[in-house]
């Protein structure tokens, strides 16, 4: 077990542009900063976008983890931000991943298909224990796709 990994999962309301272009534009900027700032931190996790809905889970130190809650939860582009989970854990999920996304094609979006089935992919209605392992089996399926 890594001393003072932790595991954070949270969910927030989209307040980004609903503009397509705009949208993904602010989404992209979330990415590329988070993926420096994680590495340096030393966070991996993985994030999820739909239905106007942002989940995410975060895992490293725990003082790191903390600071980079309280940056999302400062971020205006996030409402309603909800954490769901946050425990120490004896290993990385999400080991190769700065910051893995999954939520804009349109494959993504047919992968959501069981769990929107289920709750509308309203993250209110999933526990982070939910979250977390539907991100880790997303990520895990597009590395197997890309490798």
């Amino acid at each position: 077990m890594t001393a003072n990994l932790h595991r954070l999962v949270y969910y927030s309301r989209n307040h980004v542009s609903a503009d397509a272009a705009s949208f993904k534009a602010a989404v992209d900027d979330i990415l590329a900063k988070s993926r420096i700032n994680n590495a340096r931190d030393d966070i991996t996790g993985a994030l999820l976008f739909n239905s106007g809905c942002f989940a995410q889970v975060l895992e490293g130190p725990l003082e790191t983890v903390e600071a980079t809650f309280e940056r999302i939860q400062q971020d205006e582009r996030h409402g309603e931000v909800s954490l769901l989970a946050f425990d120490p854990v004896p290993h990385r999920s999400f080991p190769d991943w700065a910051m893995g996304f999954i939520g804009l094609s349109d494959a993504d979006a047919a992968r959501f298909s069981g769990i929107a089935a289920s709750s509308g992919f309203d993250p209110s209605r999933l526990s982070g224990q939910e979250i977390h392992r539907l991100l880790r089996d997303l990520t895990l399926e597009e590395e197997q796709a890309h490798a």
